[in-house]
């Protein structure tokens, strides 16, 4: 377990590009933490380091949005989840959820604590929580 303090939404981002260094192909990231913690901000890190050009955005409306990136010369496909809006594990199912992140893609799922038994049992865990206006607490647990 690491634990880190982020005084900005630039040092959040700067502990997610550190996280996301480790990361590899078929990788799942559960992101956990309240509306408006810094899950988001924390997935625009990653994004920066895997080259991905799109604007990212949080997909809490269209559930999720793919990424092509690139880790030095090789093509990187990044999938960003969020389940605020998702029910129930029956729901998930329908959206082919399981499928996506058992591929080859580097999958981060905002909310994911709500399904973690859909989630496979090496997943990522981070939890964001706001400790002051704009102080976070970042804890991260690998398997």
């Amino acid at each position: 377990m690491k634990e880190f303090f982020s005084r900005s939404v630039e040092e959040t981002r700067e502990y997610a590009r550190q996280f996301a260094a480790g990361l590899l192909p078929g990788d799942v990231v559960s992101l956990s933490g309240n509306l408006g913690a810094g899950k988001t901000e924390f997935m625009r890190g990653i994004a920066q380091v895997f080259n991905c050009d799109d604007q990212l955005t949080s997909p809490s409306f269209s559930i999720f949005n793919i990424y092509k990136g690139r880790l030095k010369d090789s093509p990187v496909k990044l999938q960003h989840f969020d389940l605020y809006r998702i029910e129930s594990p029956i729901e998930l199912e329908g959206l082919g959820f399981g499928e996506y992140i058992a591929g080859d893609a580097i999958s981060v799922v905002e909310w994911g604590e709500k399904f973690s038994d859909e989630l496979p049992d090496n997943a990522k865990k981070v939890f964001i929580e706001a400790v002051g206006e704009s102080e976070r607490r970042i804890v991260v647990r690998n398997p």
